[in-house]
């Protein structure tokens, strides 16, 4: 079985209150923690990689991105899925190959542009279908493509855009979507309606992974979180050495 395969049997067949944990590095030391941690799979986030190299998050040069990505990959043996925003302006072909290069068997993929919070712009749906079709088609098998659906990071407060959105994406060959920072009071509505595993954004101050799975979650994910809780530890160590 190969990497990509691994990772796509482990969105399958989740018990509700199971759902696959991806812990995100955002070097090679944290991904073998993780590693040596038990994880059976890592997502890098972009956000997370952007800060460790002194970026803001979206302006990490692509040839940095895909470094730091294949640090990531060679430091750990288990499968790691990258998150490759909006494809860097790269034809699906090009993308993917890069992707592959890196090492990483699977890829976030945005369908959204610029700014933060409403600020940004939701690209066209079906134009965002028609290029993730691009992507599933030059990768066949060997990428584990996670669409990613907007709509409530740019304020949208209702379910249906993010269903249609979600619905698109699956019909293109997508193998999971992720409606990020829904409302943990719509994930039941989402599980219902999407086919397939459900990507979740674990938030410090909401509920468990266990209860995101309980929700309707199949795979949870953290962005740069972890990251900023090793900070926030990092400074806690530093005031006892003061």
């Amino acid at each position: 079985m190969s990497a990509a395969d691994t990772l796509r049997a482990l969105h399958l067949d989740r018990a509700p209150g199971d759902p696959l944990i991806l812990p995100g590095p955002w070097d090679a030391a944290s991904a073998r923690v993780f590693e040596e941690a038990g994880s059976p799979a890592l997502a890098t986030p972009s956000a997370g990689i952007a800060l460790s190299l002194g970026y803001e998050d979206g302006q990490v040069p692509p040839k940095e991105m895909f470094a730091a990505v294949a640090r990531i990959t060679r430091a750990v043996s288990v499968p790691v899925t990258m998150d490759a925003e909006t494809g860097y302006g790269l034809g699906a072909k090009e993308l993917v190959d890069r992707i592959l290069d890196a090492g990483a068997v699977g890829c976030n993929l945005e369908d959204s542009y610029g700014g933060k919070g409403s600020t940004g712009i939701l690209r066209d749906a079906r134009e965002q279908a028609e290029w993730l079709a691009e992507v599933r088609e030059a990768a066949g098998e060997r990428l584990v493509i996670n669409a990613r659906v907007d709509t409530f990071l740019r304020g949208a407060v209702e379910v249906d855009s993010a269903l249609e959105r979600a619905r698109l994406y699956r019909s293109a060959g997508v193998d999971c979507v992720y409606p990020i920072l829904a409302p943990v009071s719509l994930i039941p509505a989402l599980r219902a309606g999407i086919e397939g595993p459900l990507n979740v954004l674990a938030q410090g101050d909401g509920p468990s992974p266990g209860e995101l799975g309980e929700l309707g979650a199949t795979r949870v994910t953290f962005g740069p979180g972890m990251l900023r809780r090793s900070m926030s530890a990092l400074r806690g160590i530093l005031d006892e050495l003061t």
